[in-house]
């Protein structure tokens, strides 16, 4: 039995934590009781969650997090929820996963980060605090669900018809996609998977693990009756760009790598050519360099209410596009030193700033060569047998 140490951090990352467990808790029939209770509430600066009363409040979180791993039979890794935006999640959520990954550096670390909508912005220093975290991601996640509150809005107004949709039916949607990561750990399958099977498959270079994910079947109440759920309807909605949770269009970029997670009872051999299927009629969306890049999961056991259904995760180029906007927010600001003064006053330096705009700025590039390069074999032929000349 593999375990997954789930850890949720500030106001956003405890409301969908708190849905996820609704969902898993529904799937296996458990009654959800015990809750942890703070008597303190971080402000909106990143800065306070990051050092001063993050920092205090941190090994009292860790000896917890000691004490629930010692528990374990054979720890697989941490799965953390949490907002970039506000200062809990962004603030000491980064800090808890620098410690996490100092005192548990093999173990797997997951995280579900909702980052700043395009254009709905709950707090003014939102492109400080992400840019920061985007900056802790990078180095000590392993894997980064990127959700954002718009393009979940916008599904629930063009995909669910929903009239006025609430923080609790976004959530939902977050915790059924998160629910569906961790399936295979906790159901039989035919093809099952882990967090680790999931990073090895989808991160080509250790920096890109910036992920989109996805959910199917994604219907309005009125029209439940009338679709089918097969697996080709299933698979045609998973990739739909509407689909997606985070406000980035594949089509603007090219997949390096992708999953695709089935639940229910189904035939390989069906969920198989339908990948092979979707490869082969959207080649150009897909690096030419990787041959095979879509790994396929089925677990037997579907959601709770649903005969069958699916979850995407896709290593997209076009993720960019989150990244290009937060720092063009963040150079905006920065370059006139607006607000800085909340963060220099605790103690922080303008160095620090430059040097996580710097490693994004680093981020998006690296994203870009990798969407710009191509399998070019004669050059490849050429490097070949001009090794193979030297080695004679």
């Amino acid at each position: 039995m593999r375990e997954i140490l789930h850890i949720q951090g500030g106001q956003c990352g405890n409301q969908i934590g708190a849905k996820f467990w609704e969902v898993v808790c529904a799937e296996h029939g458990i009654d959800p009781t015990g809750r942890y209770q703070g008597d303190s509430e971080l402000q909106l600066e990143r800065i306070n969650g990051h050092y001063t009363e993050g920092a205090e409040l941190i090994d009292s979180v860790l000896d917890v997090v000691r004490k629930e791993a010692e528990n374990c039979d054979c720890l697989q890794g941490f799965q953390v929820c949490h907002s970039l935006g506000g200062g809990t999640g962004s603030g000491m959520g980064t800090l808890l996963i620098s410690k996490i990954r100092e005192e548990y550096p093999d173990r797997m670390m997951l995280t579900f980060s909702v980052f700043p909508s395009p254009k709905v912005s709950d707090t003014v220093v939102e492109p400080y605090n992400a840019t920061l975290s985007v900056h802790q991601l990078v180095e000590n996640a392993d894997e980064c669900m990127v959700l954002d509150n718009e393009a979940l809005y916008d599904i629930c107004f063009r995909t669910l018809k929903l009239t006025t949709p609430s923080f609790g039916d976004l959530n939902h949607l977050i915790s059924a996609t998160m629910s569906g990561v961790t399936c295979c750990l906790r159901f039989p399958g035919q093809l099952n998977s882990d967090l680790r099977k999931l990073a090895v498959n989808l991160i080509p270079f250790p920096r890109l693990h910036f992920f989109m994910v996805g959910f199917a079947p994604l219907t309005s109440r009125g029209s439940q009756q009338y679709r089918a759920l097969t697996v080709p309807e299933l698979t045609q909605q998973m990739w739909d760009a509407k689909n997606m949770m985070c406000a980035a269009d594949p089509r603007h970029g090219r997949y390096l790598t992708a999953s695709a997670m089935f639940r229910g009872k189904m035939s390989t051999k069906e969920v198989d050519e339908q990948m092979i299927n979707v490869q082969n009629k959207n080649s150009s969306y897909f690096v030419e360099w990787i041959p095979n890049n879509v790994k396929s999961t089925v677990c037997d056991i579907p959601p709770t209410g649903l005969k069958m259904a699916s979850t995407f995760i896709g290593n997209s180029t076009s993720i960019q596009e989150m990244f290009r906007r937060v720092s063009e927010q963040f150079t905006a600001m920065f370059r006139r030193k607006a607000f800085l003064h909340w963060y220099t006053g605790e103690g922080m330096d303008e160095m620090e700033f430059t040097e996580a705009e710097s490693n994004m700025n680093d981020l998006v590039s690296e994203y870009q060569q990798y969407q710009d390069a191509t399998a070019d074999e004669d050059e490849y032929e050429e490097q070949y047998e001009e090794e193979e000349a030297q080695d004679m």
